[in-house]
């Protein structure tokens, strides 16, 4: 039943983060596009606009909050492994549990601060800058709420978090049946330690 349900997670977290990456990379493209837009219309034109400055902003961090679970899926954030890599393979993977439980902890509470900022008092404003124009097309221009900002701290936390469960379970199965085969989206944090 364990094994069944590790491998539904891993198959849900491969689907959510391959569409999060390729997200990442149109805001990221999107992003660049936006901070050029503003180059040229202030030093070129001399015009500064008023909105590319927060567009930037809300691409940058809607891109970080898709980006970074595929990053911690992989392993690609710094990490001191000295100790889990310099202990013998059991007790290494005990700290790497330890360690993962303790991130499970402090994401189950940026969770519930990114669903304060989002569905709390502070996404009710409107952004200074950004807005919808649907008075191209007949309609009125729409302000955005900062609630679409703070998204990207809840959607990024519960990403991290999803990650998080499936690389508890993968330890814990390196720990307790090493020779099981779980699929694999790309390389998780590395289980080996000599």
């Amino acid at each position: 039943m364990l094994v069944a349900t590790t491998r539904l997670l891993i198959t849900i977290n491969t689907i959510l983060l391959r569409i999060g990456r390729n997200v990442a990379w149109v805001a990221l493209a999107l992003m660049v596009f936006v901070i050029l837009l503003q180059v040229f219309f202030r030093y070129i034109l001399n015009n500064a606009l008023n909105w590319p400055d927060e567009a930037a902003r809300f691409l940058m961090l809607w891109m970080t909050g898709l980006i970074a679970p595929s990053a911690f899926r992989r392993g690609g954030f710094v990490a001191i492994d000295m100790l889990p890599l310099a202990l013998p393979k059991k007790p290494g993977l005990i700290l790497t549990l330890f360690l993962l439980l303790a991130s499970a902890m402090v994401l189950w509470v940026g969770l519930g601060l990114g669903w304060g900022h989002a569905m709390g008092f502070g996404g009710n404003f409107d952004s200074a800058s950004l807005r919808v124009p649907l008075d191209l097309f007949g309609g009125e221009t729409v302000k955005v709420k900062l609630r679409y900002m703070y998204g990207s701290l809840l959607v990024g936390v519960f990403l991290l978090f999803l990650v998080n469960v499936e690389l508890i379970l993968r330890t814990i199965f390196a720990l307790i049946k090493p020779d099981l085969d779980l699929p694999t989206d790309a390389p998780a944090v590395s289980m080996e330690t000599d």
